[in-house]
């Protein structure tokens, strides 16, 4: 079942209706409290000395209960109220700060706070966050607003949160990234299922539980679909190798590379599946291609204008998907329908860029964030321009900005960032859960859009093309996140090698 995105006002609601059923805060209280227990459990290896600093509300008594499951740790429960309570709070500090092998529960404050913290509370958070031990946050950090993700005075800055029965809006924000850390899901917590009509859901590995689609037995190369990788170009042929190795790992059934004839030698030599050919001129939606993938170092200095006239080509009338990423995203017409299923992947700068933020080649700004103008969407309404910090600070927005200019055609965008964002005009938006900073490094992105590419080639997941991009972005981050869990220094091509490998 999908999990919607609450607001506080909503997760009060449903926790009003389980009560209604029958069901106890108490018993809810043992189930978030195991929860949060199995992640510090996961946090930390026996024998660590873990802090529980339990407050005055269900919160604490979540934490409470954490405290008893934390099998072969060295536990210290505080419930703090009293003063002597935060000195021994802060005696735990002194005598553990430092340490990152130990680890703080911190179970002060929930979705209830609506107040700064001041006086002792608000000392204690300033020395959590000064104390080099490592916080995992009990639904919320202490101190953040979970609406608007905004902090009240002092707030917890935790590693990892655990946010119990749904999702909270504000934890997925910007503003909230420093405060939050990881965030993480505990949605069985006996809580009857959210009715609350949504357009916004976390995305969770049970979503996919029906996927890969099974390939029939009596399947060829010729039934899973042939993607054409539209990439590199001098200087920049790493791209369209990790974005062909992308989609090797996708499994179609041929990949093609088309690439600019001056780094097509350096292409060709790295790759051995693939085909690999110089761009002659020819059509790059040819005869039995199913998908095409466009962008992945394709520079635009480094190329004719014939390229961009094809791109635009491509766009509007192609029947098969066509994934467009990096700069080929600067490529795209701003009016007209197109024939088939198209799908965007900006990062914040370059989403800046296609609202009408002056970027690279009129301010030289990469970032996007010279000023913007208003831009014409395709049935001659406006749209307000934002600029590269607006993007970050308001993503929902940016979503459907990119979707207006759009409207009318059959899209999917991925707009790329800490939990990025997936949606489609009437289809809602969907938050990813996966992936880890480790991916803020050039090339990842070309490995996801080849992947996706790839997936889109195959006629078994184009049955559900929505559910093909989400999970293509979902994977992406959970191999990041299997790679970062080794503690090795990981590069985009050990992620595209591991694409291939079970989560």
């Amino acid at each position: 079942m999908p999990e919607p995105i609450v607001s506080v006002a909503q997760m009060r609601d449903r926790e009003r209706r389980t009560w209604a059923t029958g069901v106890t805060p108490a018993s809810v209280i043992q189930r978030a409290g195991r929860a949060v227990a199995e992640t510090a459990l996961r946090m930390t290896r026996v024998g660590a000395p873990v802090l529980v600093l339990a407050g005055r509300g269900h919160n604490g008594d979540d934490a409470e209960v954490a405290a008893g499951h934390l099998e072969g740790r060295e536990v210290t429960c505080l419930r703090l109220g009293d003063l002597p309570s935060f000195a021994e709070a802060q005696a735990w500090l002194g005598c553990y700060g430092g340490r990152g092998d130990a680890l703080i529960v911190d179970g002060l404050f929930g979705i209830g706070l609506n107040r700064p913290l001041d006086g002792p509370w608000a000392a204690l958070v300033t020395d959590l966050n000064r104390s080099g031990v490592p916080v995992l946050a009990v639904d919320v950090p202490s101190g953040l607003d979970a609406d608007t993700g905004e902090p009240l005075g002092a707030v917890v800055m935790a590693a990892r949160t655990v946010t119990l029965g749904a999702v909270k809006r504000g934890l997925v924000l910007d503003e909230a990234a420093h405060y939050v850390g990881r965030l993480e899901l505990a949605s069985d917590i006996g809580l009857i299922p959210e009715d609350v009509p949504s357009t916004c859901w976390w995305t969770v590995s049970a979503d996919f539980l029906a996927y890969p689609p099974r390939r029939p037995e009596r399947g060829h190369k010729g039934t899973f679909g042939h993607v054409a990788v539209v990439a590199g170009s001098q200087g920049y042929h790493g791209a369209a190798v990790l974005a062909a190795r992308g989609a090797l790992r996708s499994r179609p059934g041929l990949v093609s590379v088309i690439t600019e004839e001056r780094c097509y030698l350096p292409v060709a030599a790295a790759l051995q599946s693939p085909m690999v050919r110089p761009w002659a001129g020819e059509n790059w939606d040819g005869p039995g291609i199913t998908a095409v993938v466009v962008g992945p170092g394709l520079a635009w200095s480094a190329l004719s204008p014939t390229w961009r006239s094809e791109m635009e080509r491509v766009w509007k009338e192609a029947l098969c998907p066509v994934v467009v990423d990096a700069s080929a995203l600067g490529w795209l017409p701003t009016v007209g329908a197109c024939a088939g299923l198209r799908v965007i992947t900006p990062h914040p700068g370059e989403a800046a860029r296609m609202l009408g933020g002056c970027g690279v080649g009129a301010s030289g700004d990469p970032t996007g964030n010279a000023p913007a103008g208003d831009i014409p969407s395709a049935d001659g309404r406006v749209i307000h321009g934002m600029t590269g910090a607006e993007v970050q600070q308001d993503r929902m927005a940016a979503m459907a900005g990119l979707l207006e200019r759009w409207s009318g055609t059959d899209l999917w965008v991925v707009l790329k960032g800490r939990h990025t964002l997936v949606g489609a005009a009437g289809q809602g938006v969907w938050v990813n859960s996966s992936g880890n900073p480790g991916l803020a490094q050039g090339g990842t992105g070309d490995v996801l859009a080849g992947y996706l590419g790839g997936l889109l080639a195959q006629p078994g997941w184009l049955k559900e093309p929505g559910v093909a991009v989400r999970y293509a972005v979902w994977r992406h981050g959970a191999v990041a996140d299997a790679l970062e869990s080794t503690g090795e220094a990981w590069t985009s091509e050990d992620l595209a090698g591991a694409m291939g490998r079970v989560v």
